[in-house]
């Protein structure tokens, strides 16, 4: 009843290294994205449906790394590299479900954008504290039901009797491996469920940005071409990120499946995505530098104090 993981690096020296760099990303990654839910949280001029979207975004991220990276963090340094099948698969919900969240919220901050460039006198109206609410709910909701459904069929099904998991945590593609079961059915249910985590969010992402350009491209200005992309450039490099990752592993068949390869994807999405997003909207965006600027002056000078 445990799945036993091979990934971890075999010399100490190597597991010392990896337990050292892993913990300074990982610290980089929950201080960046709570320091910009603290900067919009207390920043009134924040206080703005594209800024409530990106403090959540940075929410998620927080979570979606604490299900996985602890747990990473403690094998490296304990002999006893397993997990219980129930710790598995509650594992795996949480990091699919808020990985799905990721993609809706992604989604989500497309429609706010569609909505300021296309309809701009209607923004204030359509695009309220209610509707971003319930977005930001609906994401993290209907992520969470999409990976119970996919991890129930997952664990449903008969496991081999080598339970051995190459990878650091329980992602779907290793686990499917270890599955005693008609392979095309599996995959198939893989399949479903990434298509409508992933690629239904990015249609709609990308018909957002459809609409946009051609807005974009009826303006005359310079000033208003380079304002307007200005304020998606951000977004549209998280989603770049977030979303070749994304369909790399999961929106492909399993004979594909290469451990080593995938293991050092998985890192890549796992922790560089969380670990960019803060540095891609403050450093593309100058309200976001100067609050973060105010923010850390008042805490030096109140630690001083």
């Amino acid at each position: 009843m445990e799945f036993v993981f091979l990934a971890y690096p075999s010399h100490p020296e190597l597991r010392v290294f990896f337990f050292l760099g892993l913990s300074l990303l990982y610290s980089l990654i929950i201080s960046g994205n709570v320091l910009i839910v603290v900067a919009i949280q207390t920043e009134a001029r924040l206080h703005t449906p594209m800024y409530y979207f990106l403090g959540s975004l940075s929410g998620v991220e927080i979570c979606y790394t604490a299900v996985v990276v602890p747990h990473i963090l403690a094998n490296t340094l304990q002999s006893d590299k397993t997990i219980t099948l129930l710790g598995c698969a509650t594992q795996m919900i949480f990091f699919i479900g808020l990985g799905s969240a990721d993609c809706f919220l992604l989604a989500a901050m497309a429609y706010d954008r569609y909505v300021a460039i296309c309809h701009p006198l209607q923004y204030p109206l359509t695009v309220t504290l209610t509707l971003c609410v319930h977005l930001v709910v609906a994401s993290v909701l209907i992520g969470l039901f999409l990976s119970v459904q996919l991890v129930a069929f997952i664990f449903s099904l008969p496991f081999c009797q080598a339970r051995v998991i190459e990878h650091f945590f329980c992602d779907v593609p290793p686990v499917m491996r270890l599955v005693c079961a008609n392979s095309h059915i599996h995959e198939w249910a893989v399949l479903v469920a990434a298509t409508l985590a992933i690629a239904m969010p990015f249609f709609f992402i990308a018909a957002s940005y459809a609409f946009i350009v051609a807005t974009v491209c009826k303006i005359h200005s310079a000033a208003g071409h380079h304002r307007a992309f200005s304020t998606c450039s951000s977004h549209l490099s998280v989603v770049l990120l977030q979303y070749g990752c994304c369909a790399f592993m999961y929106l492909r068949p399993n004979s594909s499946y290469d451990p080593r390869q995938d293991q050092f994807i998985s890192l890549i999405y796992t922790l560089g995505t969380p670990l960019l997003n803060p540095l891609i909207y403050t450093l593309r965006n100058r309200e976001m530098k100067g609050t973060l600027g105010r923010v850390l002056t008042r805490n030096c000078l109140s630690q001083n104090s």
